[in-house]
């Protein structure tokens, strides 16, 4: 029964996209319950290449931006703005032939919410099929606290995913596939790399980082 309050603005970010933040807090109370950022670019869809944004466009917008530069949280606490390690096989935990809607038959049809105006699939599908590979003892005791996706390339209808997953590695150590799974030094809060690639090449599609959390005590 909360009742949630999201503000959100867009604003300049270079010249070939634009960036936009989210805060989402607790209508009655004020407190802060998440927050947000993606940045996002102009492709041109006749070339499929990414496009400067046009001054006209870039005028047309920039009037309902922020006059002075606003970030929902500071950059330098931003673990987003971190490199994320491309994830080879072998991974430890993996989902192979993903499909738009999760079902037996493999390739089942996507529905038309699964896709965006230019029959991408939408981002909120990459997030389910990036935790579809998540051991299921981490989805059991933990929640997700945040997760950074970077985009590598179009997912198209007819498009089948695998989706890896392996605890990211600490700073300094061995490669992601050296680990054998070899937990962080905080088993509180495991973080883990994501691929999501196409099965048929093996092109990425995207980057994922999580950081989990235990879940409260009931």
């Amino acid at each position: 029964s909360d009742v949630v309050e999201i503000e959100t603005w867009c604003q300049s970010e270079g010249r070939i996209g634009t960036r936009r933040d989210w805060i989402l807090k607790d209508a009655t109370t004020g407190e802060l319950i998440g927050r947000a950022t993606g940045k996002w670019v102009m492709m041109n869809q006749d070339t499929r290449r990414l496009q400067k944004v046009s001054d006209d466009v870039r005028e047309e917008h920039l009037i309902f931006c922020p006059r002075e530069p606003r970030l929902a949280f500071p950059e330098k606490n931003n673990r987003s703005l971190k490199k994320i390690i491309k994830l080879e096989d072998p991974a430890q935990y993996s989902r192979l032939g993903l499909t738009f809607v999760y079902s037996l038959k493999p390739l089942m049809q996507p529905r038309r919410a699964d896709l965006d105006m230019n029959h991408h699939v939408n981002y909120v599908t990459y997030i389910g099929w990036v935790l579809e590979s998540m051991p299921q003892e981490i989805i059991a005791t933990h929640e997700l606290q945040s997760i950074t996706l970077d985009y590598r390339r179009e997912c198209l209808q007819d498009d089948v995913v695998d989706s890896l997953t392996s605890p990211e590695p600490i700073d300094g150590t061995e490669t992601v596939s050296e680990q054998n799974g070899t937990a962080r030094e905080d088993a509180d809060c495991p973080k883990f790399l994501h691929l999501l690639r196409v099965s048929c090449d093996g092109q990425e599609i995207n980057r994922g980082r999580t950081e989990w959390r235990k879940k409260p005590a009931r």
